[in-house]
């Protein structure tokens, strides 16, 4: 079957950060899929349910698949990623040639951009190797959660003539020398800078980036770090999830 498939970031949760190509590209999409991550996450749920009735075709459906079960803290993390990513494709695929009419157009929406610690286009990838499909794949960038923190502080990401590091808070203890001056920092639920970072080294924080439950954090990290911490378990434990983001600058 021939398939057209868009891959639309919509940036990190205000609706006004969604880009005019956007807007476009879901403007004649019979199907969106998405990826059920749980009651924790209704009000995610709902902040896309609103984007899509603002700017998606009338009639347009949406499929819900559950999102496969993860183990957060295995052995070999890389080999339990692939497992999941193949679980989700598989059911992806199934949904596919279940709900989409040969010829039409499905999307997945993602948060913040496609390309940046999302896992949507190694799915694609998947889908494009399976021989009942022909997919026609474009993907829609989106404003990244990194942009979206430097706004929100109002600063730059680097020092002058410095390069910028983008990590996970997994590898963040593996950052070479030369790569530490400036630290974008994901997908921390440990808070790792606390381990890693001098004390008077800088960070600026930021949660629920450009959604109403927005909270911004910075200083020291010998003065804040504690603070973000209780700030961040707070807010878990408040709305039930959490995606946060961080940059951390060393101390010359």
């Amino acid at each position: 079957m021939r398939i057209a498939l868009r891959v639309i970031g919509i940036g990190p949760g205000d609706p006004r950060q969604i880009t005019l190509q956007a807007v476009e590209a879901m403007a004649d999409v019979d199907v969106f899929i998405v990826l059920d991550k749980g009651a924790d996450k209704d009000s995610l749920a709902a902040l896309r349910t609103a984007i899509l009735d603002r700017h998606a075709a009338p009639g347009h459906r949406v499929v819900v698949i559950a999102d496969p079960p993860r183990d957060r803290r295995p052995v070999d993390y890389d080999a339990e990623v692939r497992r999941w990513h193949a679980a989700r494709a598989a059911l992806i695929a199934d949904a596919v040639v279940a709900e989409v009419p040969d010829g039409g157009v499905v999307a997945f929406l993602v948060w913040g951009d496609p390309a940046l610690y999302d896992s949507t286009l190694r799915i694609v990838d998947d889908l494009k190797q399976r021989p009942e499909f022909e997919l026609d794949v474009e993907v829609i960038p989106g404003v990244t959660s990194a942009s979206a923190l430097t706004a929100a502080h109002r600063i730059l990401a680097n020092r002058i003539g410095e390069p910028i590091h983008i990590t996970t808070g997994r590898r963040l203890p593996d950052t070479p020398a030369g790569a530490d001056g400036n630290q974008i920092v994901m997908l921390d639920a440990d808070l790792t800078f606390r381990h890693t970072a001098h004390p008077d080294d800088e960070i600026w924080w930021g949660a629920y980036l450009g959604t109403p439950d927005e909270i911004l954090v910075s200083g020291r990290v010998g003065d804040v770090g504690d603070r973000i911490a209780a700030v961040r378990s707070e807010a878990r434990a408040r709305l039930g999830w959490i995606m946060d983001i961080y940059l951390i600058r060393k101390t010359r």
